[in-house]
């Protein structure tokens, strides 16, 4: 009896070691991918380094000049529905300073690289598709297969929608806030692209949201009837997110930024149901 005993726990000794040694593969794996991921986003990050007078000058400092797109548009908008002279942008007034030393290098470095983790979000998506794709089964290879497209689709309509939208708004409002006359908006360079690239990255993650939905309704998590329920909660949410990302009293410009929130929650609830319909019929 004993000897069966320590036969068994040899046997079980030996499936411990082989489920460690699977899982240190897996993290020998993942490791590759994440090197490779890395790797890409330094070679983005270089090349925007070597361009940096597009980037910075056609780029960054774009959502300060008063002919930005935006601003144009915004301004051709009023003309066209007599709104009036108040949606025309005149000037953005605040000077950008630099505090620091090594401030104007940093500023590139830093700049540089959120460049490159940007251009480099598709192919980290792809190395994360590649790194998943054989833990699944060969239905849902098929079902998630345009993950990495719609994903990349979504993140850069969110960049976009981030940069040409949301920032320029927030940033003309902030500029011309004043609490006293007395006091002259002197921004340090670090806290613009702060500013900038927290909008505009921030915009493109809120915009997976229907991935995110899209993996909890696969996972069972989440239910289109859970959504349709808690829609009222969904839209105050949507109205504070777009009232803190656009700190600005005028409803227009909020509700710019709220409608394609609340349209990719009714999307999000249509991909739910989509999701839970197929899950059914199998």
């Amino acid at each position: 009896m004993e000897v069966k005993n320590r036969i068994e726990a040899f046997k079980n000794k030996g499936k411990n070691i082989e489920a460690e040694m699977s899982f240190f593969e897996h993290i020998d794996v993942l490791r590759w991918h994440l090197i490779r991921s890395a790797i890409a986003i330094i070679v983005f990050a270089v090349l925007a380094f070597v361009y940096y007078d597009v980037l910075f000058d056609g780029i960054i400092m774009a959502p300060k000049k008063s002919d930005f797109w935006t601003y144009r548009m915004l301004c051709d908008l009023a003309t066209r529905f007599h709104w009036g002279d108040g949606f025309c942008v005149k000037t953005i007034p605040f000077t950008i300073i630099n505090t620091q030393m090594a401030g104007q290098f940093t500023l590139q470095m830093n700049s540089a690289l959120l460049s490159g983790v940007v251009l480099g979000v598709p192919y980290m998506l792809w190395e994360l598709w590649r790194f998943i794709k054989p833990g699944l089964h060969l239905k849902e290879q098929k079902s998630a297969s345009g993950f990495v497209l719609y994903a990349s689709i979504l993140f850069a309509l969110g960049v976009l929608f981030g940069y040409f939208v949301i920032t320029p708004l927030s940033i003309n409002f902030l500029a011309n806030y004043q609490v006293s006359v007395e006091i002259q908006n002197q921004i340090t360079i670090d806290s613009y692209l702060s500013t900038v690239a927290t909008l505009t990255l921030g915009s493109g993650i809120v915009f997976e949201l229907p991935m995110v939905v899209y993996v909890l309704s696969k996972m069972g998590m989440m239910t289109p009837q859970f959504m349709r329920k808690y829609r009222r909660y969904a839209i105050v949410i949507n109205m504070i997110i777009a009232a803190i990302v656009t700190p600005t009293p005028d409803i227009l410009t909020m509700l710019t930024v709220c409608f394609p929130l609340l349209l990719l929650y009714e999307i999000s609830i249509l991909i739910s149901a989509r999701v839970r319909r197929r899950m059914n019929n199998v």
